[in-house]
């Protein structure tokens, strides 16, 4: 998801000058009435001209971005990088301007849609760079080349260039390999790709914050927590609000998997009372950990399944994932991808060129040239990634017949979210309606299966609350350029319970190393999401019918929860996103309790791992 745009304005103003009525009230009463509906009319009118101007000239430019961008990243060079920067310029100044000019209307009463737009005009700068043409030219070059920094980073283990590894490289390695050292010097080579970035990246702020200020933000962060139909202190307060619920959760489940590491590396490479080394989590960034699934002795039913494996056996290849994840939209009523996806999409890491292998969806034109962008790998994790990437392009088509500033999700959460409660639907139940298990584990079994889906969606709620608070740290100048490093590590001790595994100083740069950092994604999204989709879950599990425990519910095949989901979708961005949520839920209020149920078996097997093991909870 990119950024959006603005557009310009000029109010009309129809003055009845000198026109007086010597006659009775009466009289002058309906000549001040139909001076005031012409006024109205004449503004209302004037305003009605800047939202299709804008829209329409916001339109052209955000699938001009979307080409350019699409292009640079997947085929980095200089020249690429140089194109998108100019069309991300383009766009970012004309969000700007009309993000300025839509205060204009701030004292017109108009109808609910015109009202929407004007507020989503305001808010659409995205990043935005100061008014002066050199500056916003020298932001869009400097987001460019940290985009295209990470996209072409790699470790070199040695000194043969041959050898050297990209992300998806580095993450395979960290995913599988139980060696710490290993690990150890895999973590420290992948996250030196950030330290290059450091100096563009505190200019970044500066032209970022300088730009914001100008259209009446605080700073950047500011306008970002904006974005929530909400002031933005409220945000910071929700967010806190949510994670508040579900630390106790989070605490169980580090205080379990830390013990179980402790015996297999040791007491003196993971303390029993003290964070866990960043490297040993089987993720560059320790940011999910399913990937160390093997290592925890969770109750194992006899009719377990290694998903990877059997995808593997049966050689599944990149597009055969994808069309799992698209069978299992249609089976709810979703259209099929239109032919252009298969043709254009990028699946696998092609061999002659640096891409950004990040996964990521896009919509191209704004109706129906559907792409996911992923260097896809035949394993379990990347069977549930495809289904929640293709969750952003059924979004993404869903609400193709509102209006420009309209073709959005709800708030960014919701879409993530969308895509995360598909992926939710992968159950064992699903994988044997597909064919891909013959037999579905028992009940016996659910403990194993939950502790799999915590070390996923659990493990990253710190991580997703903590790398915008970081940030907005950053946009509110709390935290200076010297000091980026240590308050992004005191942060990931505070709420993670984590540590790197070597010294860092101010010469590394391990925000950078993070893709949503260089790429200045925001982040907040991604938490929600992960409070969304149980709530997501919930309701549409209900829809279908099913009543019993909420992690064995799939909703894949079920039109009628399609439907519903379907409705939903296509609202975009049209109403506050409480509306849309309410459409789906029938609540108007984010609530983790839905993820609290989930979870809450594991929840007290954790207590009770942790008592008999004598893990210590805290860190």
């Amino acid at each position: 998801m990119k950024g959006r745009g603005v557009k310009r304005m000029a109010i009309v103003a129809c003055a009845l000058a000198g026109l007086i009525f010597a006659g009775s009230a009466a009289a002058r009463k309906r000549a001040a009435e139909k001076t005031s509906q012409t006024q109205s009319s004449a503004t209302l009118a004037g305003a009605q001209k800047f939202l299709d101007e804008a829209e329409s000239r916001y339109f052209e430019l955000t699938n001009k971005a979307q080409r350019a961008s699409w292009v640079e990243e997947n085929f980095i060079t200089d020249d690429t990088e140089q194109i998108a920067a100019d069309a991300n310029q383009e766009l970012t100044a004309f969000s700007a301007e009309m993000s300025k000019k839509a205060h204009d209307f701030d004292k017109l009463t108009l109808p609910p849609e015109m009202a929407r737009k004007m507020l989503l005009l305001k808010l659409s700068a995205g990043f935005p760079g100061p008014a002066d043409p050199k500056e916003q030219k020298e932001l869009a070059q400097v987001l460019a080349s940290l985009d295209g920094d990470y996209g072409k980073g790699k470790w070199c283990p040695s000194r043969d260039s041959s050898k050297c590894l990209d992300v998806t490289a580095v993450g395979k390695l960290m995913a599988t390999s139980r060696d710490a050292e290993e690990l150890k010097r895999a973590w420290i080579g992948w996250h030196a790709v950030g330290a290059p970035m450091r100096q563009r990246y505190a200019r970044m702020v500066e032209l970022g914050n300088a730009g914001s200020r100008e259209l009446g933000f605080a700073d950047a962060g500011a306008l970002w927590r904006s974005n929530y139909d909400m002031p933005p202190e409220q945000l910071a307060k929700e967010a806190d609000r949510l994670w508040s619920q579900l630390r106790p959760r989070y605490e169980s489940l580090h205080a379990y998997v830390r013990g179980q590491l402790g015996k297999k590396y040791g007491d003196r490479s993971v303390p029993a009372h003290g964070p866990i080394p960043a490297h040993l989590l089987g993720n560059i960034w320790s940011q999910e950990w399913n990937n160390v699934y093997a290592l925890m002795d969770s109750p194992k039913p006899a009719q377990s399944y290694d998903l990877t494996k059997i995808l593997q056996d049966r050689k599944t290849d990149a597009k055969g994932m994808a069309r799992y994840g698209e069978a299992f939209f249609t089976s709810l009523g979703f259209a099929p991808l239109p032919k252009t996806f298969w043709e254009r999409s990028l699946f696998t890491k092609p061999g002659d060129r640096d891409v950004v292998c990040h996964a990521s969806a896009w919509d191209i034109d704004s109706k129906d040239d559907l792409r996911i962008k992923m260097c896809i790998q035949i394993t379990e994790e990347d069977f549930r990634t495809i289904h929640h990437e293709l969750g952003h392009n059924f979004y993404q088509r869903a609400y193709d017949a509102q209006p420009p500033l309209f073709q959005n999700s709800a708030n960014d959460g919701f879409h993530e979210a969308v895509g995360d409660t598909i992926a939710l639907s992968v159950t064992p139940e699903y994988l044997k309606q597909i064919g891909l298990i013959e037999m579905v584990p028992p009940a016996s079994g659910d403990i194993d299966y939950l502790l799999q889906q915590a070390l996923e969606k659990v493990a990253f709620l710190p991580f997703g609350l903590l790398v915008d608070k970081w940030r907005w740290e950053v946009f509110a100048g709390k935290v200076k350029p010297e000091d980026y490093n240590k308050v992004w590590w005191e942060l990931r001790r505070k709420y993670q319970g984590i540590v790197p595994p070597a010294e860092r100083t101010e010469a590394d740069f391990d925000p950078g190393a993070k893709y949503h950092v260089p790429s200045n994604t925001p982040y907040m999204r991604y938490f929600l999401a992960r409070i969304l989709q149980f709530q997501f879950q919930h309701a549409l599990c209900r829809e279908a019918g099913y009543a019993g425990p909420l992690h064995r519910c799939s909703i894949y095949g079920n039109k009628t929860a399609g439907e519903k989901l379907s409705r939903m979708l296509a609202m975009g961005q049209s109403k506050p996103w409480p509306e849309a949520l309410e459409a789906l839920t029938g609540e108007k209020q984010m609530d983790a309790s839905a993820l609290a149920d989930y979870f809450a078996p594991l929840k007290t097997w954790l207590d009770e791992q942790n008592k008999t093991k004598h893990y210590a909870v805290g860190w």
